[in-house]
Order: C-alpha cells, then sequence, then structure tokens
C-alpha cells in the first residue's frame, strides 16, 4: 500500500462518513463493463465542487489492491451487481491529484519528473523482485510489472486540466504535458482503465489530438454518466424530506443544470451546504468568486454584453459550441466565451436547442455581483437599486418605477428597443431584486389570454402582494392596465385576493419616455 499506487480507502470513507453522502456507485458499473476494451479511456468533466473527487476516491477505493473494501461497498447500489467481487480491489491502481504535482512544481518538466519518480519509488517497493529493464523509467518499470506478474494497471487522475487552467498562455507547456500523458497511457497494455476528471474536456488543442482515444462525458454532452457526477431531482427531493428543507426553494437556487433525457442536474456542494446549515443561500461564491466571472464577461466581443444581460433577465441565447479550443485562453468570438462558461458551471447548455442560460438563482447572483462591480453604466446602477425600484411598486410610487425602467434601458446594436420583448427585458433587470420574494412567470396563462409577466410571492413571504405586469411599447400605462382587466388575466389568481397589485409600464417611442400605473385590484371586480 502506497499514496499513488494502490492507495488505500480512506479518502472515500470520509466521504461516506459525512453528514450527507449519494451512493453514486452506480458509476462503477459502467467502469466494470468498460475494463480491458476499446471503451476503456474516460473523461469526465464538471465545474468545481461537483463531485468530481468523490467520484475519483471513490474508484480508488473500488478498484485499488491496497484496499479490504467489500464492506465499504455492501450497502450500495454497486453491491447488487452480480460482478462487485471480480473486479473489487483486484487492479494495480495509480491514483493522483495531479493539482498536488502542480503546486510542488515550478514548471512542467519539474512536474513530470516529480511524477514519474514518486510512482517508481512506489512500484519498486510492491514488486522488488521484478527484473527492470531500466528502473529509472515509469514506462518500462509498468510494462515489466504487467510482462511478468500479468497484474494490469489502473490510473486515476484527479485536476487532470491543471496545467491548462494555471499555464494558459504555455502552449509548450501543455503539449509537454499532453505527450506525456500520451506515451504513460495510449496503446499500453498495462493500461485496464485510464480514468482521468477535471472542469476542462480535452479533444482539441489546436491541431495536438494526443488524447484521442478517451470518451468525454461533460457539461454539454454527460451522456450516460450524467447522474453519477453532480445530484439528481430525485436525490435532492429525499435530503430535502432529510432535512426539512423547502424542495421548490432548493430547486430554483441550485438546479438549472439539464442534460438530454430529462435529466436535471444540482450542484452538490451547495445543496450540502445548504442542508447542513439549514438556510437557502449563495454557496457559489465559495468556490469561485465573482472576479472570475467578472474576467470572462467583460471580454469586449460583440454582442457578449447584451446576451449576458439576456441571461440575467432570464432569457436563453443562442450559441456556437464548435470552434471551442478548449483551453482558457484561446478566445476568437462570444461564443468561445459562452462555451467555456458552460464547463465553469456559470451558464447551462440546452442540447436539442442549442442555447445557453444562467441555470438557477445562485449563479444569477455571482452575474448581478459581477456586473453591479463592473463599468457597464446605468444598466450596473439599475441592478444595485433594484431593491427600491421593487419598493416603490409596493408603496405605489409610479414615477420612481418609471425612472427605474429608464436607468435600466441601454443603447445597444443588438437588441432593438422596440417592442414589448424588449422592455420585458428591461423590466427584468429594473425589477432584479423581485427574485429575492417571487417566483417570476412570464406569459401567464390567466383569463383570456396571457399576462407579460406575474410575480407570485416566495412561500417565506405570504406578506407580499403579488404583480401582475403589463408590458405596452408606444401605448399607455393606462391602457396597459386596462387590458389586465378586460382580458381578466387575475382570474387565476384567487388565492391572492386582497393582496395583488397591477402594474401598467408603457414606452413611448416619439418621446423615449417611459410611464407606469400601479392599481391595487379586489379579484371581485376582475
Amino acid at each position: 500500500m502506497g499514496i499513488y499506487l494502490n492507495p488505500d480507502s480512506s479518502k472515500f470513507e470520509e466521504a461516506v462518513n459525512s453528514d450527507i453522502y449519494i451512493d453514486k456507485t452506480g458509476l462503477l458499473t459502467y467502469t466494470n463493463s468498460v475494463l480491458h476494451t476499446m471503451q476503456k479511456y474516460i473523461c469526465i468533466s464538471r465545474p468545481r465542487r461537483f463531485g468530481k473527487s468523490i467520484a475519483a476516491n471513490m474508484l480508488t477505493a473500488y478498484y485499488s489492491r491496497g484496499c479490504d473494501a467489500e464492506q465499504l461497498f455492501s450497502t450500495f447500489e454497486i453491491a447488487q451487481s452480480s460482478e462487485f467481487k471480480k473486479y473489487l480491489n483486484q487492479y494495480n491502481t495509480v491514483s493522483v491529484n495531479m493539482q498536488e504535482f502542480l503546486s510542488r512544481s515550478h514548471n512542467i518538466y519539474e512536474l513530470t519528473d516529480r511524477f514519474k519518480r514518486l510512482v517508481i519509488r512506489e512500484l519498486k517497493g510492491e514488486y522488488p523482485d521484478v527484473d527492470y529493464f531500466d528502473d529509472t523509467d515509469l514506462i518500462e518499470c509498468m510494462q515489466d510489472i504487467y510482462a511478468q506478474t500479468k497484474q494490469a494497471f489502473i490510473v486515476i487522475i484527479d485536476e487532470w486540466d491543471c496545467i491548462f487552467r494555471e499555464y494558459k498562455e504555455d502552449k509548450e507547456a501543455q503539449e509537454k504535458y499532453l505527450d506525456f500523458l500520451r506515451d504513460l497511457l495510449k496503446d499500453k497494455a498495462y493500461i485496464h482503465l485510464a480514468y482521468m476528471t477535471g472542469i476542462l474536456p480535452i479533444k482539441k488543442y489546436g491541431t495536438h489530438s494526443a488524447l484521442n482515444m478517451f470518451d468525454e462525458f461533460s457539461m454539454i454532452d454527460p451522456g450516460p454518466l450524467a447522474r453519477y457526477v453532480g445530484f439528481t431531482e430525485e436525490e435532492v427531493r429525499m435530503v430535502c424530506e432529510q432535512y426539512q428543507m423547502d424542495v421548490a426553494e432548493v430547486k430554483n437556487w441550485y438546479d438549472g443544470y439539464s442534460f438530454e433525457n430529462g435529466v436535471s442536474i444540482y450542484s452538490p456542494r451547495s445543496v450540502v451546504s445548504c442542508m447542513r446549515f439549514g438556510k437557502i443561500g449563495n454557496y457559489w461564491n465559495q468556490t469561485e468568486t465573482f472576479e472570475a466571472l467578472r474576467i470572462y464577461i467583460d471580454m469586449n466581443f460583440e454582442g457578449l454584453k447584451d446576451d449576458v444581460l439576456r441571461m440575467i433577465a432570464g432569457q436563453k441565447v443562442p450559441v456556437n459550441i464548435g470552434n471551442f479550443a478548449n483551453d482558457m485562453s484561446t478566445f476568437h468570438t462570444e461564443d468561445d466565451v459562452l462555451t467555456l462558461l458552460i464547463h465553469l458551471g456559470y451558464v447551462s447548455y440546452d442540447y436539442d436547442n442549442k442555447t445557453v442560460k444562467i441555470p438557477n438563482e445562485e449563479v444569477r447572483t455571482e452575474y448581478v455581483n459581477s456586473v453591479s462591480a463592473s463599468d457597464w453604466g446605468e444598466v450596473s446602477k439599475s441592478l444595485k437599486d433594484s431593491a427600491d425600484t421593487l419598493e416603490a411598486i409596493w408603496q405605489n410610487r409610479p414615477m420612481q418605477v418609471a425612472e427605474a425602467v429608464r436607468q435600466a434601458h441601454f443603447e445597444t446594436s443588438h437588441i432593438q428597443y422596440n417592442d414589448e420583448n424588449a422592455l420585458s427585458y428591461t423590466i427584468s433587470l429594473a425589477l432584479y431584486a423581485a427574485r429575492n420574494f417571487y417566483t417570476i412567470h412570464r406569459e401567464f396563462a390567466g383569463g383570456k389570454g396571457f399576462a407579460d409577466l406575474v410575480f407570485l410571492p416566495r412561500k417565506k413571504f405570504p406578506d407580499k402582494p403579488a404583480l401582475v405586469v403589463e408590458l405596452k411599447w408606444d401605448k399607455s400605462a393606462e391602457g396597459a392596465i386596462a387590458q389586465i382587466k378586460k382580458k381578466e388575466y387575475c382570474r387565476s389568481l384567487e388565492e391572492y385576493q386582497g393582496n395583488l397589485l397591477l402594474v401598467g409600464i408603457a414606452y413611448d417611442k416619439k418621446t423615449k419616455k417611459h410611464t407606469c400605473k400601479i392599481e391595487k385590484w379586489n379579484l371581485n371586480e376582475c
């Protein structure tokens, strides 16, 4: 038993012994199915704190010859498999966190040299009687061990992509690292499984395709492994019941990463923190600060600012992921930035419609923090002042609301301010703070049509009035209120009787002025 070669199961035991552990051992059923096949190369990429390391430690505990993990896994899903014991603790397992080597190295040469020397030392300790051709060459050592003992290797690499995140501009170091991994893993008889995990996918770095033998399971296309890294909706519902937390609130704050076949994934770290501390909150910034996001959204690509603001307002935007170089420095278009944000977890990707959106309120908060701290003019100010704007609606101060909407209105070459949809976008920014108190519905069915925007109070805020907002471009705010009444939008909101506000907001294209009218409405009059 060593540190890197055939480690024990202590790291996985820590996860299992924690307050909340979700059984993800079904992943082992998949890895068992590809052992010693052409599909033995697996790379899973996910954002930070999505359970990547726990999954890597689980694989280590299951395969490592340095463990006796039968009891540890006995109550989990994998124990029901007919092949559970066939592969249990049967492999020479090299398990490393590449960030550890990077932190103790000054360059890529030191990193690869340290990796080789430390693993070789443990190989020679484990197999002192092997006749080594060259005991200073890691690949030769592994080949000799396999040839003379027929004991194959599983290689597990966590934080595989740290080089590309920390040596962003050093293409030579990146290619040296890729060559090292290729030489270690590709077409080697001693490798029965290679499992890598990180934030970035690995397909292409210019013309260099050293690791093209890997199957990739990313935030763009997680395939059959979607449910094994991240929490599913069913799993979150279970822990919410255990900790007596509101499922709808947790979903609103931490869900939003939706994949094919209806699989919906939550951010595990955020869900666990929410349960442990007993409150909904922003736990994302404990892992990724808004300054990191700000770097990307402040990039001066045409259309990027507009699309970020669209997403803050709750809209989806199209994206072309095809040209992304899978690094953190090569950006040619807005699409490259948005694709990186997919992998970082700052936007979620709709595979079928080829669009992205902000996944949940937790991440949306990070965008607002970033925009508010950026030099985005009136937009930044309107986001900061949105709480005052909401209060102005509650207190029936229409002129203040109209002025706030004016401040949120910004010039852009991409969004023409010429219809209710554009006005809706601006309103959403001006009333961003409403998300703290309301569930927001667009095109809300009611009466004889669809209301533009309906704000329904969350369970925690029953005292807040429901809001029905109608928008008019080049018409009057009074006309907006009249339409709400005429089409009886409020008929489906009977539970809010006596605590419902009608809000009409209009924009006059000639005067370029916004107006607002607010009325308290009794449903009996509808």
